[in-house]
């Protein structure tokens, strides 16, 4: 309308041309296709996810968690209304009030215990330097002013709770009556008051255990008093420490000095200025007593029993309420405070937080000392002799409890599967709903016993010193393990629980309504209103119509306190307000649901007992079948981390968390992983090794332990990551495996099998080492030789026939050989790629330079001594590389011989295409067909190693300036003569005892000879010499003159000159046949140097061949007539 005053042009817009509509479907559309979109969008991601998206939750790996409790938007307000006025007022101070009270219990629960708790954390006494604790209470102190104006906040609270109270139940006749209270008792307001003086107990409690803090607090001080004396060396204004010093001296009294509650208690209840009177107040002091008598006779009789619920707390707080009456009142029921005594024979202690554990009876002691001056001593002693009775029954029937509970929560958890796992049947859906509220209280109340057994167990046991066994230890342990399955129970059926707990709730509510509708018509149809009838009648209106709503805690709370009211004049029958009462304590329960399964199932005192979590997995290791509960004690284990993000003694809550991150690890790794390792590396060991048989592996006999087990976890979350054992097992084989390979590569196969053992036995995949393989025999290396062929060919012996080298000397008792099979496992280690640089030229050229350097060695060799070494050296490397090419081949041929048909090999990356494989297949397909042309080439080619040798160096054999080389072939003959008297020598060493220079074979010899005479093209020469057919002639002629002179003398019968003659007849016998071996040798030599053609020869050769191959390429036949030259 505004806009029609301002701008009355725009009232044209009135005229509805239809354009908005069309702009509106037109949206509506775009909407639809998007919604359409995105749902198919969603679906492709379900499909991806596949099997992982359904309606069990992963506690460990979700990113989205559901958050039940119901979030209260209207302020008290505007939830308390009615006409009644003065009730409003009162309704909606205590609601406001006990809110209060639960924001600071709150707080204190998760900033100021934790806080405190964790001070001194993080940092062992090793790693602490001078002036660390300093340090860290410098950094504390903010938290302490902090925790400083929290008491104070809690003790303004306590006071005007008090006073709240005492204005209501005034005794003062004079007074306004604000409403006729006779009849009411507002419970809910002491219940809260009991939880803040319990918070106060806490605090209290947690310094008084508190060593460290104390200790740090007091070198804190004494720092001050040095900075005190000289305050300039610390940087520091003289003015600004007195205020400090004061502050922290406040601090001291107020929180330090165990005094917390007690200052509480001790406040000025009754105002000065003639305003509230609390003390005289007799009415008010009737109605405290009377309500901490009602409270406790509520607790008491379910202290200790199954269908306990948080009685425990309850009782810390009215232990907490009788000690502030005492203090405001000065009156005491003997008794009532006897009877509280009395539970400490049922409940001998009580968890306040984490590891700090409260003694009701040296509380009550302590704090009323006059009315423990009236008991007698023996009574007090009962107690404290109770609780060391009760460590010692609760250790020996631990085994026991925990046997029960574990058939007490899987019967719980198949019940829970069961019930949610079933649709819910219309006809039937209230009785549905109050199944499933049963069955999730009885989860609630398993999770409240185990968390009281476990606590109060390990804390008593901490608290009065005494060692725990392993046996209690362990079955501890199994209940902090049935403790996280309820918690997981729930949090996995998440999905099925909420829609569960919406409509639980709202049933209850539905119950509640009906019990005060009919209550509040009972009230409407008694015509006799009176003030006290219309409050009653108020407070029923309010109570319905905050029901009518989500049930929050604040809706909760006013529901509570409108009863308080309503319930007066019994306006309920016996029969109704039982009953109501209880659908009010489930709707309390359901409501709260999942925050109290949290709050019991929270394991963070698990941090002060973290001893036991060694034997833990040493328990876990040896029973393997059940090492699925890891989850649950890591869960557990984890639950600290929240609450050490509260610690701020450090920079920075990070250090503490790494610090225990780290040492839970080094146990795990100690305790568990590396022995699961080892024994699975000495398992495969044996199982490899089983024909050495070395020791009894019968299972019957030592027993059989399935390790198995292990790997089929799930991996385990633990801060930031995920431990999987599985992995980790895997890696550590893997180097293992590696690393010993390196050593010994002649093991790979042992290794090899060992992997396929260890993924066929214990499914770990596990990666080949991808190392050359060797054998025990492999020899020396070939590379090893190339790179030092010098020293190889003058310390090694070649023999020609056998293809072999042996060691000229050794120091040793044995003689190294090397022959084709360690050639060939040389060459399978690297690759057939060695093959091609056997020989190369700059060998060759150092060879060439070496017939130069002709000299004179230090044990007086001849000159044809040396050339003939020279020679064999020369020989010998012609040798190695005949034994390259024969171990080549060897290896090939066993590479190659599942080939069926060398001269016919498919092409598999072609077959691949063809039948339209992946990518990754046509890879593998072409790598294959690669190795198979390499092998077959290097196989089938005859790769003339020799012929290449003398095509490098024959012309420089034959150049003008080697002119002193082409009578070459006159020095052999010599030569010849020095080799074989060599030879015998050396095989007449062989016989005696010192067998230096002794040898049986040295063919390098006659390969050098024949390489020679090749490189000179001097074969025709040294044939024409006839030499071996003269020498052959010479001994023969020698040998058959002996013979005849043998004859002659043997009819003389003189034996000395006999005897010469046979020792000449049989040295002439070995000169031939050492001459004959040469020969055979050298003309064997000589095979593979084509002795048979000349220089020129092969030259004619060479060129014909080359004249046909650029016939070939230019289309032309061999031998074919010139075709007509064309004339254009």
């Amino acid at each position: 309308m505004a806009l029609e005053t301002l701008s009355p042009d725009w009232e044209f817009d009135r005229l509805d041309d239809g354009s908005q509509k069309i702009h509106a479907e037109v949206q509506l559309k775009n909407y639809g296709k998007f919604l359409e979109e995105y749902t198919s969008q969603l679906k492709r991601i379900e499909d991806a996810l596949d099997d992982s998206v359904g309606d069990v939750w992963d506690f460990s790996l979700d990113p989205i968690a559901l958050k039940l409790l119901p979030y209260e938007q209207s302020s008290l307000l505007e939830l308390i209304k009615t006409e009644n006025k003065v009730l409003n007022k009162v309704i909606t101070v205590y609601a406001a009030l006990c809110c209060e009270i639960k924001k600071l219990k709150y707080e204190a629960e998760t900033r100021f215990y934790n806080g405190l708790l964790f001070y001194g954390e993080g940092a062992t006494d090793s790693s602490m330097v001078e002036g660390d604790c300093q340090i860290q209470m410098g950094r504390f102190v903010s938290f302490l002013q902090e925790l400083s104006c929290f008491v104070t906040r809690c003790y303004e609270v306590v006071v005007n709770v008090v006073h709240q109270l005492a204005v209501l139940y005034t005794s003062n006749k004079n007074a306004p009556k604000i409403i006729e209270t006779s009849g009411v008792h507002f419970q809910a307001m002491y219940e809260h008051l009991g939880e803040l003086l319990t918070v106060l107990i806490t605090l209290d409690e947690i310094i008084d255990n508190h060593a460290t803090l104390k200790d740090h607090w007091t070198m804190y001080k004494r720092l001050l008093k040095s900075v005190h004396h000289n305050p300039s060396k610390f940087g520091i204004q003289e003015d600004k420490l007195k205020p400090f010093e004061k502050l922290l001296l406040k601090l001291e009294c107020q929180l330090l000095d165990g005094m917390i509650f007690q200052a509480c208690i001790e406040q000025q209840f009754d105002s000065l200025n003639g305003g509230v009177s609390v003390s005289k107040n007799n009415t008010f002091a009737e109605e405290f007593a009377h309500t901490l008598r009602t409270a406790f006779a509520n607790v008491e009789t379910k202290l200790g029993e199954p269908s306990e619920i948080d009685q425990r707390d309850k009782y810390v707080g009215i232990c907490g309420l009788f000690v502030l009456h005492f203090q405001i009142f000065r009156t005491i029921d003997k008794k009532f405070y006897k009877s509280l005594l009395d539970v400490c024979k049922k409940v001998p202690a009580i968890t306040l937080t984490a590891n700090i554990i409260w003694f009701a009876d040296n509380f009550l002691i302590q704090k009323i000392p006059a009315a423990a001056k009236l008991l007698d001593k023996k009574s007090i002693h009962t107690v404290k002799l109770q609780r060391e009775n009760f460590l010692q029954q609760k250790a020996q029937s631990l085994t026991k409890d925990m046997q029960s509970y574990y058939v007490f929560v899987s019967s719980w958890m198949t019940k829970m599967e069961s019930i949610l796992s079933k649709e819910q049947r219309v006809d039937k859906f209230a009785e549905d709903l109050s199944n499933r509220c049963n069955v999730f209280i009885q989860g609630f109340l398993y999770a409240y016993s185990l968390s009281t057994i476990i606590k109060t167990t390990m804390n008593l046991y901490m608290s009065m010193q005494k060692p725990m066994t392993k046996t209690s230890v362990k079955a501890l342990c199994r209940l902090v393990e049935l403790l996280k399955a309820i918690e997981h129970m729930f949090y996995r059926r998440s999905m099925v629980v909420a829609d569960s707990v919406t409509h639980i709730a709202q049933h209850l509510q539905y119950q509640a309504l009906h019990t005060i509708s009919v209550a509040k018509k009972r009230v409407i149809s008694d015509k006799k209103y009176s003030e006290q009838r219309l409050d009653v009648l108020s407070a029923l209106v309010l109570a319905e119509n905050t029901l009518h709503g989500p049930s929050t805690k604040q809706r909760r709370l006013i529901v509570s306190l409108a009863l308080s009211v309503g319930t007066q004049m019994k306006t309920f029958k016996d029969e109704e307000l039982l009953p109501l009462q209880l659908v009010l304590k489930k709707l309390d329960l359901i409501s709260e649901l999942i925050e109290r399964i949290r709050a019991q199932c929270d394991c963070c005192f698990l941090y002060w007992h973290r001893a036991v979590f060694p034997i833990y997995l040493d328990d876990v290791y040896e029973n393997a079948v059940d090492s699925a509960r890891l989850h649950y004690m890591f869960s557990a284990l984890r639950d600290c981390v929240p609450a050490m993000m509260h610690a701020r003694h450090l920079e920075s809550y990070e250090a503490l968390l790494e610090c225990y991150d780290k040492e839970i690890m080094e146990v795990l790794n100690e305790h568990l992983l590396d022995k699961l390792c080892k024994e699975i590396e000495k398992d495969l060991r044996l199982s490899v090794h089983t024909h050495l048989k070395l020791d009894d592996r019968n299972p019957f006999r030592v027993g059989m332990k399935d390790l198995a087990h292990f790997f089929f976890l799930n991996p385990i979350r633990f801060f930031n990551r995920f431990i999987d054992i599985k992995a980790y097992v895997t890696h550590y084989l893997d180097k293992t495996f590696y690393n010993l390979t390196t050593v010994a590569l002649h093991d790979w196969a042992t290794y090899s099998e060992m992997r396929n053992l260890a993924t066929q036995r214990y499914g770990l995949s596990m990666t080949e080492a991808h190392l050359p393989s060797q054998t025990l025999e492999q020899g020396l290396d070939v590379l090893e030789i190339m790179r030092n062929i010098h020293v190889f060919v003058s310390r090694y012996l070649y023999n020609l026939n056998n293809q072999i080298f042996i060691e000229r000397t050794s120091n040793n008792k044995h003689l190294n050989t090397i022959n084709i099979r360690h050639i060939a496992n040389s060459i399978r280690t690297h690759g057939t790629g060695i093959m091609n640089t056997t020989y190369p030229f700059e060998r060759a050229d150092k060879f060439n330079r070496g017939i130069r350097k002709l000299g004179i060695t230090p044990d007086g060799q001849s000159y044809l001594d040396q050339f003939r070494q020279l020679i064999s050296q020369i020989g010998n490397a012609m040798g190695y590389v005949r034994m390259i090419r024969s171990g080549g081949l060897h290896c090939c041929s066993s590479a190659i011989r599942f080939v069926p048909d060398l001269e016919d090999i498919v092409n598999f990356e072609e077959l691949v295409k063809e039948e339209g494989l992946s990518e990754e297949t046509q890879k593998a397909a072409r790598q294959l067909d690669s190795v198979l042309s390499d092998l077959t080439r290097n196989f089938a080619e005859g790769t003339e190693y020799f012929k290449m040798l003398v095509d490098v160096f024959a012309p420089e054999f034959r150049s003008p300036k080697n002119m002193h080389l082409r009578n070459f072939y006159i020095i052999v003959p010599p030569l010849t003569l020095n080799f074989v008297e060599h030879s015998i020598s050396c095989k007449e060493k062989l016989n005696k005892k010192n067998k230096s220079g002794a040898a049986f074979t040295d063919d390098g010899f006659a390969m050098g000879v024949a390489y020679i005479l090749k490189l000179l093209d001097q074969y025709q020469e040294f044939d024409s010499l006839h030499w071996f057919q003269s020498v052959r002639e010479k001994y023969v002629k020698e040998i058959r003159a002996v013979a005849k002179q043998q004859n002659v003398q043997s009819t003389n019968q003189d034996e000395k000159l006999l005897q010469t003659m046979n020792l000449t007849h049989k040295r002439l016998e070995v000169c031939l046949q050492e001459f004959e071996l040469l020969y055979f040798s050298l003309s064997s030599a000589r095979i593979f140097f084509r002795a048979d053609k000349t220089a020129a020869e092969e030259n004619q050769e060479k060129k014909e061949k080359e004249e046909e191959s650029v016939k070939a390429t230019n289309g032309e036949l061999p031998n074919s007539t010139p075709a007509d030259p064309v004339v254009k």
